[in-house]
């Protein structure tokens, strides 16, 4: 099946339009059909001798991924035709800009850059809690919508875990974009979601810096070189790059995955929070390792093989959740904020990723009165902040598993939630209303506010250290 329809034939009740993508796997045409309010495009492989076997493969991938997904982030599934006599695939037309039209400005500035990383990020947690990992990503698969969220496109090398990995069975080699590809990749592993954080850093590195780190390798020894091999740094490429985000670039694309972030929301976190991110020596470095380093690693990757891990992507997000924990500062020694402590140190514990926030929420500056008025804004916060890293403590937690955050709010309940919502939180932990708390009419607490609204699970503590409530 390699020749164009032509405009104004109906297929299945699609009235085909102008052919707008012809490529080397097949046809793509704007529709119009019944089935829908908004705009459609069909897609259609190209089918017969000489053709590439992935080039199906993938095409029935996608239809089967498409049918399960349900995100912004991905074209809705409209149809889809029978594969033995017109395959065809129907979905809703993004209206938006690739990302690949911005490589060629590569340089971008440093707040674009910044948006469009975390803008991905958001698109790849949510096709991740929903067990589908996509394996190619890169500029010419992800689309930019006008408000600035990004969209996922051409599943055809994805992986969903309830479903079967046709390209998997069907091929015995690295299947992806040589550029973006992740080591675990290269060495067949297809189920491990830190591979899109992967390649979501090397895009950033290409964004950031106009080159790519790897270059675009063309034999499989090519490819198994960024097992081991260390990129320029990007700053060494381009200086006024600030070191944290050298630091959040280079982590992303660690050969190992499990230096990587270990979930994209993660990552979105860092990008959205820089004066939070932890710098290492990654964020100094001004060029490659020397020569025996990279022997060292050569020989380290030379026998290396695949790790496939256990359990369905969303499962493996568990162990890596955003945790935020709503402290009064105010009261740190009563008892409530005591058993607070122990019930987020008994959710961390069980999750070896964790990422903690500690996060209070106080009245804007400005509306302080009394002797407080004489304190600067920046000396409420820090004051604030001291408190939050005091309380913290006993969680012995690594650097780069902490965050706190002070925000300013008259409406606490809603900063809070916007909060969670915002920066992927799969979980707040919040002490019963204290007796000081504000209520907010018909007897409901901040507390209250937050368990009824938040979009994500809610651990509801009393004093004697007992969950009271919790809500998914």
């Amino acid at each position: 099946m390699e020749t164009r329809l032509e405009p104004g034939r109906v297929l299945d009740g699609f009235t085909i339009g102008d052919c707008v993508h012809d490529g080397g796997m097949g046809f793509i045409y704007r529709v119009t059909g019944p089935q829908a309010d908004f705009p459609m495009m069909m897609k259609m492989p190209r089918i017969g001798q000489g053709q590439p076997v992935e080039g199906i493969v993938g095409f029935e991938m996608e239809v089967m991924l498409l049918e399960r997904i349900r995100s912004p982030h991905v074209p809705r599934f409209v149809a889809a035709g029978d594969l033995s006599q017109t395959p065809y695939l129907v979905t809703e037309w993004i209206e938006g800009r690739l990302l690949e039209d911005l490589v060629g400005q590569a340089p971008l500035p440093l707040e674009q850059l910044v948006a469009i990383g975390a803008a991905v990020a958001d698109a790849l947690e949510s096709l991740h809690q929903q067990d589908a990992i996509h394996l190619d990503v890169k500029p010419d698969n992800i689309l930019l919508r006008p408000d600035g969220r990004a969209v996922l496109i051409d599943f055809g090398l994805s992986h969903h875990a309830r479903l079967p990995d046709l390209l998997a069975e069907e091929m015995r080699r690295a299947v992806g974009s040589a550029p973006y590809i992740s080591p675990e990749q290269v060495l067949g592993v297809r189920n491990d979601p830190r591979s899109d954080v992967f390649a979501l850093g090397v895009t950033l590195y290409e964004l950031a810096t106009g080159e790519l780190p790897f270059g675009s390798p063309s034999s499989v020894s090519g490819l198994r070189d960024r097992l081991w091999l260390e990129p320029r740094p990007p700053r060494a490429v381009r200086p006024d790059l600030p070191a944290w985000l050298q630091e959040i670039i280079l982590r992303a694309i660690e050969p190992v995955a499990a230096r990587r972030y270990p979930s994209a929301a993660q990552f979105a976190f860092d990008l959205r929070h820089p004066d939070q991110v932890v710098l290492t020596d990654r964020a100094d470095r001004q060029g490659r390792a020397g020569v025996f380093t990279h022997l060292k690693r050569w020989f380290r990757a030379a026998g290396r093989e695949g790790e496939v891990m256990a359990g369905a992507p969303a499962r493996q997000l568990e162990q890596a959740p955003i945790v935020i924990a709503a402290v009064d500062v105010a009261h740190l020694d009563d008892d409530l904020q005591r058993a607070l402590q122990a019930a987020v140190r008994r959710v961390i514990e069980h999750a070896a990723g964790a990422r903690l926030t500690a996060l209070t929420v106080i009245k804007p500056t400005a509306a302080f009165d009394g002797d407080t008025l004489e304190k600067t804004a920046s000396g409420i916060h820090l004051e604030h902040l001291v408190r939050l890293r005091h309380w913290a403590e006993p969680m012995n937690l690594p650097p780069e598993r902490l965050s706190v955050h002070v925000l300013e709010a008259s409406d606490k309940a809603r900063a809070l939630i916007d909060y969670a919502q915002a920066n992927h939180a799969s979980l707040i932990v919040i002490g019963a209303a204290h007796y000081s708390e504000p209520v907010l009419g018909l007897g409901r607490s901040v507390t209250t506010a937050v368990v009824e609204q938040a979009s994500c699970s809610v651990y509801v503590v009393k004093g004697s250290g007992a969950v009271l409530a919790a809500q998914d």
